[in-house]
Parts: C-alpha cells; structure tokens; sequence
C-alpha cells in the first residue's frame, strides 16, 4: 500500500479559522486579519464546541495504491467525498495483482491456498481475453483481493468522520491502515485540524459496547 497527500486546500487551518471568524465578524475582510495564534486558537475552539461545518472548507486529495478490491468496497461507503479508481474495463492485469492478507501470509498452508486460487483465476481471466472476450467481461472472474488504485477527496470534517470509525480496532485492517496512513499525511500540513482526529476511544468512550477492545484512551 502507498499512501501520498497530492493536493489539498493552501493554507487549510488559515481557510477553515477564516470561515469561523467570518460567522461573528461585521466584514470579510476583518475576519482576515488573523494571526498564527488566532488561527490555533479558534481551531481549538471549532474542535471543543463540535461546529466542524467550518471543517468542510478544506480539501485533501490522496492517491492510493496497491490496495485491494475490498479495501476500496468499504471505501467508498463513506458518501461525502470524491472517487476515482482504475478501470478493470480498460486497464488489463498482469503478473500477480493481488493482496495476501497478513493472516494468510502467515499461515503458510492458506497462503499457498490463497496462491493457488489466486493464479487460477489469472489463468482464467487471460484465457477469456484470449478466447475473444472484452477486458470488461474477463474481469467478472476477478476476486475481490486485486489490487487497484484510487484517488480520493475527502473535506476535513469527512476525514474526522473517517478517521473515528476507520483507526479504531474495530475496522478491518487493510482499511484502517489505510486511515492510519492518511492521518499521519494530514496532520502534517493540518496539524492543528486534525490534532485529536482518530478512533473515538482516543478522546472519549468507546462506542462499540460488548465489541469494545477495552482500550478506551490509548491513541491506536
């Protein structure tokens, strides 16, 4: 998996103060007039009060690769944000393009199921092609562990949303090292958006009752 930050809003902690201090400033052009600590400041206050709708005003863009279909399955349910993945209709597979789950890749006896089935279905999927079939047909025979790659969009307040449910222990692991991944790449530009942004455990209850891991205020 390769994570990378490609675009984001410039100067987003400066763009989301400037939209919270424009709610209770008589011009635009005042609410501007904002130093780094002010910034800091009414961020901390946007993030203790709950009104993260300033949060939306700033953009993150990130590519993602070598992850699997399963991955981008669970991906895509979180609405709020842009989406564009690599086409099995036009791009044609080769080699081995598959993710081998850590639990599998330490059973060796699995492994060499998983590999095993994996390689069938390549043979399948290039004997289709050769037989006449189009890439978007051949492609039904694919498992959900290809890989592919994404680009996505997510606004601040998605991300906090995003980071609460996919960090948490709860998640599934390809994903949530997905979510580790790209909040380690936001707080380094956002670093004060996005200072207690992961499981919720890490600043309150767990939320998952009975299915807690019972590690309420660890940062995971």
């Amino acid at each position: 998996m390769k994570v990378t930050l490609i675009r984001y809003t410039p100067e987003p902690e400066y763009t989301v103060a400037l939209a919270a201090k424009t709610c209770h400033t008589r011009t635009v052009e005042d609410a501007m007039k904002l130093s780094e600590e002010e910034v800091r400041k009414i961020i901390s206050i946007v993030l203790k009060s709950g009104h993260f709708s300033v949060l939306e005003h700033a953009n993150f863009t990130f590519a993602i690769e070598d992850v699997s279909r399963v991955l981008t399955h669970q991906l895509v349910r979180h609405r709020i944000a842009s989406y564009s993945q690599q086409s099995q209709r036009y791009v044609k597979l080769e080699d081995f393009p598959f993710v081998i789950p850590p639990e599998i890749e330490k059973n060796p006896e699995a492994k060499q199921i998983f590999i095993e089935c994996a390689r069938k279905c390549m043979e399948a999927y290039n004997g289709l092609i050769e037989a006449g079939l189009t890439i978007e047909d051949a492609r039904y025979i694919l498992p959900s562990a290809t890989k592919t790659n994404i680009i996505v969009t997510m606004n601040a307040r998605e991300l906090h949303h995003f980071f609460a449910l996919r960090c948490c222990e709860r998640s599934q692991w390809e994903i949530r090292e997905l979510a580790r991944a790209m909040l380690g790449e936001v707080k380094k530009v956002a670093p004060n958006i996005f200072v207690d942004a992961g499981p919720e455990c890490a600043r309150s209850n767990c939320p998952e009752g009975d299915f807690s891991c019972l590690k309420e205020g660890e940062q995971k």
